[in-house]
């Protein structure tokens, strides 16, 4: 029988019971919209992730001296030449700098904290770490010899002090001596997470050098513009510091790098579970479509249609249905990203989300493959479900059919 009249007779038998197949394109298209939907939103915290890790002052790539993560001292420290440049393609830098970092305490008129000291390049800094999207109240560091500080609101709170006031620094200098110094709060910021405000206190690199007696760093961070040539740019970067420790930034956050790799599975999960659950609500709709037809299909096979043709056109029914819910629930799951391209607003909840480094708006993210993922095992799973009811079809002997 030619193919092209078993599509014909599918695409009536669909229109024959146009409530109950209108009810499961419905569910289809329900299911795969809300699947896309929720597949945008955990890749878009999924995202926020890698790009909150890498502005952590982690960068995609950082440069260590050998040890510094187990004893993070000023004496474990390296010298980068005046005139070095990462011998990186410029398509692929966003930006690079160097840091001193070394445990500090900070003391205010009533308070002692631990923190940890950042000798920054005020410029370099607002490109490449969160710095670029904190919120700055009062005023930023504006060169590397800059003599006040930028510390975190959540910072300011424990110590009980205020913009503008002076506090007393006291860290471990080049020579092994504790060094004390006195700075002038010149400005707040406001991140993402309140880890972070608690945690860096920022100053101008050639001020921290001086007050600990070095002209040396401890790292050297590297942002990219395309996550795909992270591992070719830190192979490079090996070439030219050989004798240095260099890390991409799941290696330095190897919790969120874990997260960000779960997220992946999270997403396959999920769409088994919607999948599993469409294709016995398919496979029961097909059930009842061939018992209801059994006189008729007991028509066709003793009027000579062959088995393989009752089979594939059930299958076929079960595609066409498939395919319609998919491509009107790939277009709603579409529609939806769009409509809310601009972000949820969790505000509400920022205050505890901030706790877990959460961002207070989320926005969804559409991946391709995400969509191309979900069209393919979608019609996976609609073929596999079309089978059962098939073989029941096969089943049907003619002349039990037509005494019915």
């Amino acid at each position: 029988m030619p193919l092209k009249l078993l599509i014909q007779l599918s695409w009536r038998n669909l229109w024959r019971q146009r409530r109950r197949n209108g009810m499961m394109l419905m569910a289809i298209l329900v299911a795969v919209g809300s699947l896309v939907f929720t597949n945008a939103l955990i890749r878009g915290y999924q995202y926020d992730m890698l790009e909150d890790a890498v502005l952590n002052l982690s960068g995609h790539i950082k440069v260590l001296a050998p040890g510094y993560r187990e004893d993070p001292s000023v004496q474990r420290n390296f010298v980068i030449p005046d005139a070095y440049k990462p011998d990186l393609d410029e398509k692929n830098l966003y930006g690079w700098t160097s840091r001193i970092v070394v445990p500090a305490v900070i003391l205010s008129e009533r308070e002692t904290r631990g923190i940890q000291l950042v000798g920054i390049d005020p410029q370099d800094e607002q490109v490449i770490s969160f710095l670029a999207n904190a919120r700055i109240e009062g005023d930023m560091l504006t060169s590397t010899t800059d003599k006040g500080i930028l510390i975190g609101k959540k910072l300011l709170e424990q110590l009980n002090t205020k913009l503008g006031r002076r506090i007393v620094l006291i860290t471990q200098g080049a020579d092994g001596l504790n060094r004390e110094a006195g700075f002038r709060i010149r400005g707040l910021y406001d991140a993402t997470g309140t880890s972070m405000e608690k945690v860096y206190v920022f100053a101008g690199r050639e001020s921290l050098q001086n007050l600990l007696g070095t002209t040396a760093v401890t790292e050297m961070s590297v942002r990219l513009n395309n996550d795909a040539s992270e591992i070719q740019a830190k192979q490079a970067i090996q070439a030219q510091f050989p004798d240095l420790e260099v890390l991409d930034w799941k290696e330095l956050q190897p919790q969120a790098g874990a997260m960000y790799e779960f997220s992946d599975a999270i997403v396959l999960i999920w769409f088994i579970i919607m999948a599993s659950a469409l294709a016995f609500g398919l496979v029961n709709t097909l059930i009842t479509g061939v018992m209801e037809r059994v006189r008729e299909l007991g028509m066709f096979r003793a009027l000579g249609m062959r088995p393989g043709a009752v089979l594939i056109q059930v299958m076929i029914e079960s595609i066409l249905i498939v395919i319609v819910g998919l491509v009107a629930g790939l277009a709603f799951g579409y529609g939806l990203v769009i409509w809310m391209s601009a972000g949820i607003d969790l505000s509400e909840f920022s205050q505890g989300l901030e706790m877990v480094g959460i961002r207070s708006v989320v926005v969804p993210r559409l991946l391709v493959q995400d969509l191309v993922q979900v069209s393919l095992l979608t019609t996976i799973f609609g073929v596999l479900a079309s089978l059962y009811p098939a073989v029941k079809a096969l089943r049907i002997k003619p002349l039990d059919a037509l005494r019915k």
